[in-house]
């Protein structure tokens, strides 16, 4: 699906004070800021050095093209936090297995968003090809994260010990998984 940067035929979800809609190019700004945060402040991502615009940017346009949902969650006109669904692994075995992101805005974490962003998410991929949705979180010690994954269906699978290094420690990340659509996945036509 190529880069659509128009979202008069998007649809939206409303939830008290913050509409979820598909992302559009316009929002990378935006998107860098928070990402940015996360990076240089937290253990989400195991990235150490932020990426520019430009470089998200063009991780936005790979995901878009791939027919894959990126939302964004607005306050006030205002991105207050984001989301996608992304490749899990690159062999044609995994297609119907999506990973998702998801991120919030450091001064709106705690207050929903990541949860309506993360419904809004599972929606938009149950009604794709896929089945299966996995999340690699950064971190054991980020109960925020696996507990907004545990509320939304997701179990965990395991935690790989020590494979990562940032801020000159050493951390986990854990495995969480949780099927899209059916508990049992239909065998996909060719």
């Amino acid at each position: 699906m190529p880069l659509n940067t128009a979202t008069k035929d998007v649809p939206t979800r409303h939830s008290t004070d913050i509409t979820i809609r598909d992302a559009v190019i316009e929002d990378i700004p935006a998107i860098t800021a928070i990402y940015r945060h996360h990076v240089l402040h937290g253990t989400a991502s195991f990235e150490e050095e932020a990426p520019d615009a430009t470089e998200i940017g063009n991780r936005f346009r790979a995901i878009r093209d791939k027919g894959m949902p990126y939302l964004v969650g607005i306050r006030d006109d205002e991105i207050v936090g984001y989301c996608y669904a992304s490749t899990y692994r690159p062999r044609t075995a995994y297609r119907h297995t999506v990973e998702n992101s998801i991120y919030v805005a450091p001064d709106c974490v705690g207050q929903g968003v990541g949860s309506l962003l993360m419904v809004a998410l599972i929606e938009r991929c149950e009604a794709g090809p896929w089945r299966q949705m996995v999340a690699a979180i950064g971190d054991s010690a980020n109960k925020a994260s696996i507990t907004l994954h545990q509320r939304h269906g997701f179990e965990m699978i395991g935690t790989f010990k020590k494979v990562g290094y940032k801020f000159d420690r050493w951390l986990d990340s854990v495995l969480m998984q949780r099927p899209l659509g059916e508990d049992s996945p239909v065998i996909p036509k060719s």
